[in-house]
This record gives C-alpha cells, sequence and structure tokens, in this order.
C-alpha cells in the first residue's frame, strides 16, 4: 500500500479561496491523501464552503476561533497519515508536488522536504510563473547550518535567507512528533518557530526540484504577518526568543550563532520603536547581550542616510510620526 498523506488545512474567512486551496489537493498526482479541514469559529461561508466538501477522504471539524496554530493541532489530533503537508486556506499547491517529494523521502527516512515556490499577488494569473532560484534547492545534511544560512541572511552568504513557506515542506509524521505541536501562543511566525524545530529534529533536508507549491501575496498586507499591533509584534519577538533557545541547545557554533540573533533582535528593536517602548527595549537589550550590531535601519533613501548622521532612534520617530508606522 502507498503510505497515506495527510493534508491539513486550518480555515479562518477563506470563502473566497477555500474551494481552489481544497481542489489543489484533491487533483495531486498522488491519490493516496486524506483532507482535514478545520474551520476556526470562521464567520463568513467557509464552514458551509467546507461542510459542503465533506468526503469519504475529506474530513472537516469546527471549532471557535483559537488561532490557526490550534486548528493546526486539531489536525494533527485527526491525521492518520504517515507524511504531513500543511496548506493555509489561500495557496495552493502544483499537482505534482506530494508524488515527488514522497518518493525522495521513501529514498531518505528522517529528513524532511521543500519544494520550489512560486509567488503571485492575489487575482494574478499565476498559471505561467515559474519559481525563481533559491538557495534551499540545495538540501542540507546539516538541519543547523541550514538554519543558520535561514535566519542570517547575507551575514552567512550573498544568497541566503529569504523565507521558506509553511506549504513548500512535506514530512514524515515521526519527525513533526518529536518536534512537537504547534505552539499556540505564537500568532505571527508561529510557522518559523515550528518548523525550526522539525528541522532540528530531523536527519536534514532534500528538496524536489519539480514540485511546486503557490504562495498568495496580498498588495494592501492582509496577511496576518503583516499586522502591526502589539499582539503581533510581541509574537514576532516571542517567536525570535524560542528559536534561539532551540538553536543553542543544538551543536551550533555559538559565536555565529549569537552574530545572527543579535542582528533579529536588533530589527525588532527598530520595528517595534516608538510605538512600543518597552518591547524595543527587551529587544534591544537582548540584541546588545549577544553583540554590538549595526542598526540595520532601512526607510527612504533620504531618512536611511540621515539615520546614520543623526541616529536610528530620531529618524524612527519622525517617519513614525510622519507615516503612522
Amino acid at each position: 500500500m502507498d503510505p497515506l498523506v495527510s493534508v491539513i488545512i486550518p480555515v479562518y474567512n477563506s470563502e473566497k479561496y477555500l474551494r481552489s486551496a481544497v481542489e489543489s489537493v484533491l487533483q495531486q498526482t498522488y491519490k493516496n491523501i486524506e483532507l482535514i479541514l478545520v474551520d476556526d469559529g470562521s464567520t463568513d461561508d467557509s464552514p458551509v464552503i467546507a461542510q459542503s466538501l465533506a468526503a469519504e477522504n475529506v474530513k472537516v471539524f469546527h471549532q471557535p476561533n483559537c488561532g490557526a496554530s490550534v486548528a493546526r493541532n486539531k489536525g494533527l489530533d485527526e491525521a492518520r497519515g504517515e507524511y504531513i503537508q500543511f496548506l493555509d486556506a489561500d495557496d495552493l499547491i502544483g499537482p505534482e508536488k506530494i508524488e515527488l517529494q514522497l518518493k525522495l523521502l521513501q529514498q531518505k527516512p528522517g529528513y524532511v522536504c521543500t519544494c520550489s515556490t512560486v509567488y503571485f499577488i492575489d487575482n494574478e494569473d499565476f498559471s505561467e510563473l515559474q519559481p525563481s532560484p533559491h538557495w534551499i534547492a540545495e538540501g542540507s545534511e546539516d538541519p543547523v547550518d541550514f538554519l543558520i544560512k535561514l535566519y542570517g541572511g547575507a551575514l552567512i552568504g550573498p544568497q541566503y535567507g529569504g523565507m521558506v513557506p509553511i506549504h513548500s515542506w512535506l514530512c514524515p509524521r515521526i519527525v513533526l512528533d518529536r518536534a512537537g505541536k504547534w505552539n499556540e501562543k505564537v500568532s505571527v511566525d508561529d510557522d518559523g518557530e515550528y518548523f525550526c524545530r522539525v528541522i532540528l529534529a530531523s536527519k536534514g533536508i532534500i528538496h524536489a526540484d519539480r514540485g511546486i507549491c503557490y504562495y498568495r501575496k496580498y498588495a494592501d498586507s492582509k496577511s496576518l504577518s503583516s499586522w502591526r499591533n502589539e499582539r503581533a509584534y510581541r509574537s514576532k519577538v516571542k517567536a525570535i526568543d524560542l528559536k534561539f533557545d532551540h538553536l543553542r541547545n543544538s551543536d551550533a557554533n555559538m559565536v555565529v550563532l549569537n552574530r545572527v540573533f543579535a542582528r533579529l533582535y536588533k530589527c525588532a528593536e527598530i520595528d517595534t520603536y516608538p510605538q512600543f517602548k518597552e518591547l524595543s527595549a527587551y529587544a534591544g537589550k537582548m540584541s546588545d547581550k549577544l553583540g554590538k550590531v549595526p542598526s540595520q535601519y532601512q526607510a527612504g533613501p533620504l531618512s536611511t542616510f540621515l539615520s546614520k548622521i543623526f541616529g536610528w532612534r530620531l529618524m524612527r520617530r519622525l517617519d513614525y510620526y510622519r507615516h503612522g508606522k
């Protein structure tokens, strides 16, 4: 028997996109799939649409609004598959993605697998778009080194950094069980914190070159990661704290690790100033503790230039009061 793959989709107010996401799963060339939809207290027609899609291989669950991490954990509790695919309700996966990744994972037990990503703007025709080259296609036999390159970016090399979307991954359930459940106290960057643990629990990362996932972006900053309220920023900083803890308990080179996270904390210090001064002060203290780094202040050409003369705090205050962000 071909191994069962469980696809988990948290659903919240996704009536516009849900059918397309589900179709991208049901149209996979690999057929031994169960699809688990967890409605997270939607207030639009998403629950009705989800229920209309219920079938022998499509299970639908409903819960009060508790957040995507709680919904994904519910999906994991219900999943029977040997392999797990996470997918957000407004994204899609290419038809061969699961088949191509599964073939590689069966040859490399204990590894996790990525694929290429096509980024597109909402309502854009993405059918002819091609993924851009990305360093993750190299794969890695060293999970710690992979994460250092991901978080360190240009500090490690000009080609590194970027992001790996949640639905790029296909993972053996046994690796996810070692990593633990989604952290339900983290909202923004919950996937970053979770997959940090997943990668560290794996033997390495492999890449399916011809597998594709499609990531929807919004011109109006609709997505959760673009929120700029205090809850979002606290979640971002909490995710940095947790990722640092996970990695310093590994065999990472602490000199490099401290340098990488000093920069991440410095960026958080700048992002949260002056709106959330207490949080900014915490991030700044952590950055200084790990090692002094340049301000990394980036704004318009004039503001960026003036920050080098007058300091980033003054220019950040001016930009915040001018633009409200």
